[in-house]
């Protein structure tokens, strides 16, 4: 199955996509170049702290591309867009988890601590919440781009099943089979 077959090309929520990769993306640049402007050392675990969480070398170039990938992805847009900002924030979420296990352990050689993971948490859930927004829902109006091009082959029945709902009416009949 190819992702971009199923998704709406050029549609209004595109911007929220583009936007929320942006924004996240400078965020995790600034990080990651404040902790290259303090010089520190790759796999140092001595506690630096920048913006208030501990960093080294390491997780500072981690910030970096992953900043960079974002807004690589908020320049290209669209369904690009939206992609990696559900996989990027899937994998923080990730991140998060694993090195929650890892605090104050030997294997925790990005230095993470209590902050990074609870910031961790916080950078994937936004950043999935931008590329989810308005594409994946239990309840999807019938005029959002993502239920058109989903239900193409479902013909008139969907159609007529679905103006009772976007009528505004709950208690609208739907058709009998």
């Amino acid at each position: 199955m190819n992702l971009r077959d199923e998704l709406p090309v050029d549609h209004p929520l595109s911007r929220v996509y583009r936007v929320g990769a942006a924004l996240c993306g400078l965020l995790l640049l600034i990080f990651g170049c404040l902790g290259f402007a303090d010089s520190l050392s790759s796999f140092d675990t001595a506690g630096q702290s920048i913006a208030g969480m501990s960093t080294n070398g390491l997780l500072s170039s981690i910030s970096v591309i992953f900043g960079l990938l974002l807004f690589v992805a908020a320049l290209i847009g669209g369904n690009v867009a939206s992609s990696v900002n559900i996989a990027v924030g899937v994998l923080f979420v990730l991140s998060g988890f694993v090195h929650l296990f890892l605090i104050g352990r030997p294997g925790n050689i990005l230095d993470f601590g209590m902050t990074n993971v609870i910031f961790s948490f916080l950078m994937g859930l936004l950043v999935m919440t931008f590329g989810m927004y308005g594409r994946v829902s239990g309840g999807l109006p019938h005029d959002n781009p993502y239920w058109r091009q989903r239900h193409t082959g479902t013909g008139a029945r969907s159609t007529r099943a679905g103006q009772g709902r976007l009528s505004g009416s709950p208690h609208a009949q739907l058709p009998r089979r």
